[in-house]
């Protein structure tokens, strides 16, 4: 019996291969281009799978193309309205990652805060020993007042991990959450005026896009902190930078870039940014439940014509929902 053809735009999680390299013929490209792939197996091409993204030119190069398993929470990176135009199902990796990432978060607002890595350096360099003690931290998340930009599911997970450290939690989205008790702001620029630390864990999307500038910056004040863990699409650099270098705000935490993996060397030059190179669901466990995720959705779409985790614009709809 011929096997499914399966399209491998990219580098993807080598546990994906595994899990579906019985199942599916698999074809590898180097990036999502159309013009990668031989165009006599274009036709028979019926799933993508991508961690960088699938445009609508790789889209509409595939005639028969049913889904696309997204490897991520974002899919940003894929077109999902000629998707969904074309009656093609995309696929994420929801929930699977939410505890890494908030658990990460918390660490880059400690390390941010407390500038524990600079005093590893510290300690690393001898300077323990031939200099004495590290400066006391200018920062402790004692008596601070966080705001999160963005209340999903990862957003839920970090205000709940940040309970247990007893600071009062605020929160804005487009729309109030009759589910938490947080306190919540009717836009951004509310959200920082009236808190001291920003945690950034929005989505790509055109309204976010560097909804977090000079502005939103200056309500924070001096003693403000900016943590973003959601996509650097969000946050203005070059005013983030004017901010940190002027002292508007006392300090960042960023695990992501607007153009990654290349960092403004502006950042990278301050002592008071906190700069991560996007590890944020970064462990092995975490990426291997991804990957499953990927390869779930692949083999039950096949089989059983319902996919796990299909994004709200594509059109499926459970038998019976």
């Amino acid at each position: 019996m011929t096997k499914t053809t399966i399209l491998i735009a990219g580098k993807l999680h080598p546990r994906v291969l595994q899990r579906i390299g019985t199942a599916f013929e698999i074809v590898q490209i180097e990036k999502p281009d159309a013009a990668l792939v031989d165009p006599q197996l274009l036709p028979k091409i019926k799933a993508v799978s991508s961690f960088v993204g699938v445009p609508a030119s790789l889209i509409d190069a595939l005639p028969n193309l049913e889904i696309i398993a997204n490897f991520g929470v974002g899919y940003d990176g894929v077109d999902v309205k000629r998707a969904a135009e074309r009656g093609i199902i995309v696929t994420n990796t929801p929930d699977v990652l939410n505890d890494e990432v908030a658990d990460t978060t918390v660490g880059l607002l400690l390390n941010t805060l407390r500038r524990l890595p600079q005093a590893e350096s510290w300690l690393r360099d001898g300077r323990w020993a031939r200099e004495g003690n590290f400066p006391l931290s200018p920062l402790s998340l004692r008596g601070r007042t966080i705001g999160i930009y963005g209340l999903g599911r990862i957003g839920l997970e970090i205000a709940r991990r940040l309970e247990a450290f007893g600071v009062p939690i605020s929160y804005h989205t487009r729309t109030p959450r009759r589910d938490v008790s947080y306190t919540y702001y009717p836009d951004l620029r509310s959200l920082a005026e009236g808190t001291d630390t920003l945690i950034c864990i929005v989505p790509k999307t055109p309204e976010t896009h560097k909804t977090i500038n000079a502005k939103i910056l200056a309500q924070l004040g001096p003693t403000g902190v900016l943590i973003n863990v959601g996509r650097g699409w969000t946050v203005d650099e070059d005013d983030l930078a004017d901010a940190l270098e002027k002292g508007v705000i006392a300090a960042a935490g960023l695990d992501v870039f607007q153009d990654e993996p290349r960092v403004p060397e502006r950042l990278l030059k301050l002592d008071n940014a906190c700069l991560l190179p996007h590890v944020a669901s970064a462990s092995v466990p975490t990426r291997n439940a991804m990957a499953d995720l990927v390869a779930d959705n692949l083999l039950n779409w096949f089989e059983k014509g319902e996919p796990l985790t299909p994004v709200p614009e594509t059109p499926f709809e459970r038998a019976n929902s």
